[in-house]
C-alpha cells in the first residue's frame, strides 16, 4: 500500500484524523489522488488507512486505525453503524442526518434522509469517486427508493471537484411534504436548499418556541420559516419572518399556510431591516438570529466578530423590557466563547444588560467527534434582557 510518513508533532499523533501538507515528511509508492494510503510515523509504525489528495491542503484523512480498503462491505458496515447510532438516539427515523462525515468515520460523506429519499454529498475526491458505490449501499441499508446527489457545496472546490446535482438511483421525486419537528414543510430535493433542509437546528425549534407564548416574535434569516412557524404554533401574539433569499419567501408563506399559522413575511436584508425597525422604535419580545456563516476561514475571524457585534447591537436595541434573544452561529472558526463575547459587547454598547438562560448546539444526529473540532460548528445562546442593577 502506498502512503506517507509524517513529521514529529503532527496533529494526527495527538488524536486528530487529518494530515496537512506541511506535516508530510515523505510520500512513498506514488499514490493517486483519491486512493487509499497508509499513514506511518518516522519509526515506520502504521497509524492507519486514509484517503489521499496530494493537491489539497489536507493531504490525508484517516478513516481507520487499521489496514482497510474502501469496498462495498466497508461502506455497509459504516453506514449501518451510523444508522444504529441514530436509532439509539430516538431521532426521527424518517427525517434525520444519517452520516456526518468524520464523526461517522466517512470523511467527506454527508447523508440526509427524508422518508423514501436520501440526499448524498461527497465532499472529498476519494468519496466522490466512489459515490455510485455509496449510493448503492445507502439504498440497501436505509431501504430508500431514491438517492440524489447534492454536490453543489462550495467546499468541493478545495478538492478540485466540480459542482454537480442529480439523480443517482431511483426516480426523480416530486416536491414532497415532510414532517420535521412536528411541522409540515414542502421540500424540493433537486432545486431547493442544500440537502433539502437545515436539520442541525431541529432540536432547537421546540426549545425556543417554548418561550414564545404571548410574545411578539421576530425571526431573522428565517430561511424556510421553521423558527417562525414553531413560535406561532406555540401561541406567539405576532410573528414576523425576515428573509433576504427571494426564492424562500413564497416557501415561508406556503409552509405557514400548511401549518395553519399567521406570519408577517418580509423580504429584506436583515441588517437593513433591523436598522429601519430601530429608527421606527419598534419592539419585540423574542428575537431569533440564525444567520449563514460569517466566515469560512480562520483569517477572517475578526471581520466575522465585528459582523456579529453589529448584528447583536441592532437586535439589543429592539428588545422589549425583559425581552429574549435566541442567537446562533454556524461559523466553525468562531468559538462559542468569542461568539458570547460579541453578544456581551453589543449589549454593553446598547447600554443594556442581559443574562444567559440556555445554550444550544447542533442536533444529536450531527455528532461531534472530540478529537476533530471541525465536526462542531453550530453554537447558540438564549439571553434575556434585564434592567441594569
Amino acid at each position: 500500500m502506498p502512503g506517507i510518513i509524517i513529521r514529529p508533532r503532527s496533529r494526527i499523533l495527538h488524536g486528530h484524523d487529518w494530515v496537512y501538507s506541511t506535516e508530510v515528511l515523505k510520500v512513498f509508492g506514488n499514490p493517486e489522488n483519491g486512493s487509499v494510503i497508509s499513514i506511518k510515523d518516522g519509526r515506520d509504525r502504521m497509524l492507519g488507512s486514509a484517503i489521499y489528495h496530494g493537491g489539497s491542503q489536507i493531504v490525508a484523512r484517516r478513516f481507520s486505525h487499521q489496514r482497510q480498503d474502501l469496498d462495498l462491505d466497508f461502506f455497509r458496515r459504516r453506514i449501518a453503524r451510523a444508522q444504529l447510532f441514530r436509532d439509539q438516539l430516538n431521532v426521527d427515523p424518517q427525517v434525520r442526518r444519517v452520516v456526518w462525515s468524520e464523526s461517522d468515520g466517512l470523511p467527506g460523506v454527508i447523508i440526509d434522509r427524508y422518508g423514501s429519499v436520501a440526499i448524498l454529498q461527497t465532499l472529498t475526491m476519494a468519496m466522490d469517486q466512489r459515490r455510485e458505490m455509496i449510493a448503492q449501499v445507502v439504498r440497501e441499508v436505509l431501504g430508500v427508493t431514491t438517492v440524489i446527489e447534492r454536490n453543489d457545496a462550495s467546499s468541493r472546490t478545495l478538492e478540485g471537484l466540480e459542482s454537480r446535482v442529480g439523480l443517482l438511483l431511483g426516480n426523480e421525486p416530486p416536491e414532497e411534504t415532510v414532517m420535521i419537528a412536528g411541522m409540515k414543510f414542502s421540500l424540493d430535493f433537486l432545486g431547493g436548499q442544500k440537502t433539502g433542509f437545515y436539520l442541525d437546528q431541529v432540536a432547537s425549534y421546540s426549545v425556543v418556541a417554548a418561550w414564545a407564548s404571548g410574545r411578539r416574535v421576530l425571526d431573522c434569516f428565517s430561511n424556510q420559516g421553521a423558527f417562525a412557524i414553531a413560535c406561532a404554533s406555540a401561541g406567539a401574539s405576532a410573528v414576523t419572518a425576515v428573509e433576504s433569499g427571494v426564492q424562500n419567501l413564497p416557501r415561508i408563506e406556503k409552509h405557514a399556510a400548511a401549518n395553519n399559522v399567521q406570519l408577517k413575511v418580509v423580504g429584506a436584508d436583515v441588517f437593513d431591516f433591523l436598522g429601519h425597525a430601530a429608527r421606527r422604535q419598534e419592539e419585540y419580545d423574542l428575537i431569533i438570529l440564525d444567520p449563514p456563516p460569517f466566515t469560512r476561514t480562520r483569517k477572517n475571524i475578526k471581520e466575522a466578530l465585528r459582523g456579529y457585534r453589529e448584528l447583536h447591537l441592532k437586535a439589543a436595541q429592539l428588545l422589549s423590557k425583559d425581552g429574549l434573544l435566541a442567537t446562533f452561529s454556524c461559523s466553525h472558526h468562531v468559538s462559542a466563547t468569542e461568539f458570547h463575547e460579541s453578544v456581551a459587547e453589543a449589549f454593553y454598547e446598547a447600554r443594556r444588560s442581559a443574562r444567559k438562560l440556555a445554550t444550544f448546539s447542533q442536533s444529536p444526529d450531527h455528532p461531534i467527534a472530540i478529537n476533530i473540532p471541525e465536526t462542531e460548528y453550530l453554537k447558540g445562546f438564549l439571553y434575556q434582557a434585564v434592567t441594569s442593577f
